[in-house]
């Protein structure tokens, strides 16, 4: 049973960080490009960032310079570190796992307010 969970989300004031963490296990986490989605109230979800098997790292311009994203396979386990939060990533934030199939983890609330 594949299981991707995540955590680390929470309340943050502009400017603030937070780092999200994705625990993902029955399936071979190492041969999946693995990645992050977000959601805000109201819209559609958007797709954040992108780390491949290979590590190669991808991100949406949105993102670009203030969020990292990383993995650790012997964890089984992938981050995302975000710095200088603003209001507008206010979202769900969801990780997914793909190798042909594509699965979802349930999400973290990050809400970024003063």
């Amino acid at each position: 049973q594949v299981q991707l969970v995540e955590s680390g989300g929470g309340l943050v004031q502009p400017g603030g960080s937070l780092r999200l963490s994705c625990a993902a296990s029955g399936i071979s986490f190492n041969i999946y490009n693995m990645g992050w989605f977000r959601q805000a109230p109201g819209k559609q979800r958007e797709w954040v960032a992108t780390i491949t098997s290979g590590g190669r790292t991808i991100y949406d311009d949105a993102v670009k310079g203030r969020f990292t994203i990383s993995r650790d396979n012997a964890k089984n386990t992938m981050y995302l570190q975000m710095n200088s939060l603003k209001p507008e990533d206010t979202a769900v934030y969801y990780c997914s796992a793909n190798y042909g199939l594509n699965f979802w983890g349930k999400g973290t609330l990050v809400t970024v307010s003063s």
